[in-house]
């Protein structure tokens, strides 16, 4: 499908699909977006602990690369699983450019190296994060109790709703460890109800911009 570089209303770029008309993250604001959802809501959660992190839909990396940013902020030693069917090719991360929107210039090599990794292996980002890539569909994912947190960053319900079921919640419940949390920008009511059918305790919590509301997670048993 045609693909092509958008820039959002916070100044930082995504990838739109054209003959869906969806995008990577938030037009209203990608990075904005990736910081309210995945750290205020869900890494934020957690406190000197090791980490493990599951990402539905890696993408561009952006929540991986702000994910790394924030682990040497807080002095936090994370494992980082990434699972993406059609990854992104380098001309589309050097237009996309997070390391200037960021200001991360010390970290671009580390961001191409997560592109350029081997899939199914993990490799050493930074002393503290490590990553692992699978290229493979989300209901082929078999892990059981290994994560304490999922970024849940599917494209939307509207397009793929096959992504948004019981049966891909039941498969992100089972990889949850106890306490563990998934955290996704979705609020639908369909998705709160399929969450809910498989085990989770679901909160409604304030969006980012242009979103009303977006969902949490919890496996409390």
């Amino acid at each position: 499908m045609k693909r092509k570089i958008i820039t959002t209303a916070d100044g930082s770029k995504t990838i739109q699909i054209e003959d869906w008309n969806e995008q990577y993250h938030s037009v209203h604001g990608a990075i904005q977006e990736a910081y309210h959802v995945f750290i205020k809501h869900g890494l934020s959660l957690f406190h000197d602990q090791p980490l493990s992190i599951l990402e539905i839909g890696f993408g561009t990396g952006l929540n991986a690369l702000i994910t790394l940013l924030e682990s040497k902020k807080r002095g936090l030693d994370i494992v980082y699983k990434g699972i993406e069917a059609y990854p992104v090719i380098r001309e589309e991360l050097e237009q996309l450019d997070y390391i200037e929107a960021l200001d991360a210039g010390d970290m671009e090599q580390c961001f191409f190296n997560m592109h350029q990794t081997s899939w199914g292996q993990s490799h050493p980002i930074l002393p503290n994060f490590s990553l692992i890539k699978q290229q493979i569909d989300f209901r082929e994912i078999a892990d059981v109790d290994q994560f304490d947190l999922i970024y849940f960053d599917a494209f939307g319900a509207r397009v793929q709703p096959e992504l948004w079921t019981e049966e891909v919640f039941a498969i992100m419940f089972r990889a949850l460890k106890k306490d563990g949390v998934l955290v996704t920008y979705s609020a639908k009511g369909s998705v709160r109800r399929a969450m809910q059918a498989v085990g989770f305790v679901v909160e409604r919590l304030p969006g980012p911009p242009g979103k009303r509301e977006m969902l949490r997670a919890l496996k409390v048993s």
